[in-house]
């Protein structure tokens, strides 16, 4: 997503535009949070890869959290509780080994290479302790491959069933898939409508699907 020019920013525009700061994605992402929290435990050290606005990473409950996104604004968008680095995700460097219980991502690998989402997630198995669990919330192409590209740095495509046979390939265990987990976007005036949201991840019925939730294991067996 880089445009070469100088590290920590993305295609000249992009945040200003695509990824304009919202105030209404603090109350969205605190209901979406707090769905989560079923997969993370209260004293989970966790990890956010493209963490941007940090509007996942300022809001999840966990003993430690850490955001990483190669734009500098994750810097100042973070909490005071929140470590930022500002680094590429695919080289996770900086961090030790097994030092994290979780790791999260929201609609990241649709903007990576194959090779590139390939070394992404060896480092999320080197930074996960055994048996802990990667998170992430995608875009589905099934479900709205009419607007999937609408988003000039998409350039990965991934479905339900693709993305879980892409990790089960890799090793990792796939423990829960949510096809259709949210609206593809909280870019359109519904986002100010907060308080529907716990209602939406209830529900079996969810108009204007596009985005999936899956949950995977680190793969067993990955220090041997």
């Amino acid at each position: 997503m880089t445009d070469g020019t100088a590290p920590g920013t993305y295609r000249a525009g992009y945040f200003a535009t695509r990824l304009a700061a919202n105030a209404n994605r603090e109350p969205v992402w605190r209901h979406i949070c707090a769905y989560l929290e079923r997969w993370i435990p209260a004293d989970a050290d966790v990890l956010e890869l493209g963490a941007g606005w940090c509007d996942f990473a300022n809001l999840v409950r966990a003993r430690s959290v850490t955001a990483v996104d190669l734009e500098s604004v994750v810097v100042t968008a973070a909490a005071s509780h929140v470590r930022a680095i500002v680094g590429d995700c695919t080289d996770l460097a900086e961090l030790d080994d097994a030092s994290f219980d979780v790791v999260f991502a929201s609609n990241l690998l649709e903007h990576l290479e194959r090779p590139q989402s390939d070394r992404l997630l060896a480092e999320a198995v080197r930074v996960l302790r055994p048996g802990g669990r990667l998170i992430l919330l995608q875009p589905n192409f099934r479900l709205q491959p009419g607007r999937y590209f609408d988003d000039y740095t998409h350039v990965s495509i991934f479905t339900d069933q693709s993305l879980s046979d892409y990790l089960a390939a890799g090793g990792w265990q796939v423990e829960h898939v949510a096809a259709r987990f949210l609206p593809l976007s909280m870019r359109s005036r519904g986002s100010s409508m907060a308080f529907l949201v716990p209602w939406y991840l209830r529900s079996p019925v969810k108009p204007w699907a596009g985005q999936m939730l899956l949950v995977a294991r680190r793969p067993a067996g990955a220090d041997a």
